[in-house]
């Protein structure tokens, strides 16, 4: 059963900003509670207050004199203490945890596209961490030009750097692929019919 399978299983939903993985998250998290899975759904950064603010620091278009490595620093703080507070304890009472956003979009957006380094990037996860990798990460890739017909609104810090920027961040994260538990699901497509991927997908975990 779907409810065994996944007590105590860490997913992450991810990708460039308009792949629609906020609303999949949310759907899959619904999915897994109709089915009677205990499951919890949180976002990185944010969840708890002190990840909240950080959050605020990290997106607010005043900050635009920051660096990529206090990006880097202000994300991995901001997900050290959602681990603490929220997600180990989720996954030690065996639920199940469903994430938007995790330790690959620090890879795609300051390791790979702001040059800090993917390596490096995990380097330093594994020493602020218990887990960096989650029992399954979901890149939901999409195009530009649709993700900026996406995003009709005013756009944060991070989604303003502009097309060169998300360009190799998307590239960035089409190659995290090689690594553990990661696969890429064509996000470009409707939402009913990417939502049905990800569901076969997380069928597979083992």
């Amino acid at each position: 059963m779907l409810k065994d399978k996944l007590a105590g299983k860490f997913i992450v939903l991810d990708g460039p900003d308009g792949c629609g993985k906020s609303t999949q998250s949310k759907m899959l998290t619904e999915r897994l509670k109709g089915q009677g899975v205990r499951v919890e759904n949180f976002r990185d950064p944010g969840t708890t207050a002190i990840g909240e603010k950080i959050r605020e620091i990290l997106l607010n278009p005043e900050h635009a004199a920051m660096s990529v490595r206090t990006e880097l620093l202000l994300y991995m703080a901001a997900r050290a203490q959602l681990w603490e507070e929220k997600l180990a304890p989720a996954l030690n009472s065996g639920k199940c945890v469903v994430m938007d956003r995790w330790i690959s979009s620090t890879c795609a957006y300051q390791g790979y596209a702001g040059g800090f380094g993917v390596e490096n990037v995990l380097d330093l996860g594994r020493s602020c961490l218990e887990r960096v990798w989650p029992d399954l990460t979901i890149v939901l890739d999409v195009d530009l030009k649709t993700a900026a017909e996406r995003m009709d609104r005013q756009l944060d810090r991070m989604e303003q750097k502009g097309t060169e920027f998300h360009k190799k961040v998307r590239e960035g994260f089409l190659q995290l692929d090689k690594q553990k538990n990661v696969t890429v699901i064509d996000a470009s497509t409707d939402i009913e019919k990417v939502h049905q991927e990800v569901i076969e997908a997380i069928g597979k975990i083992e």
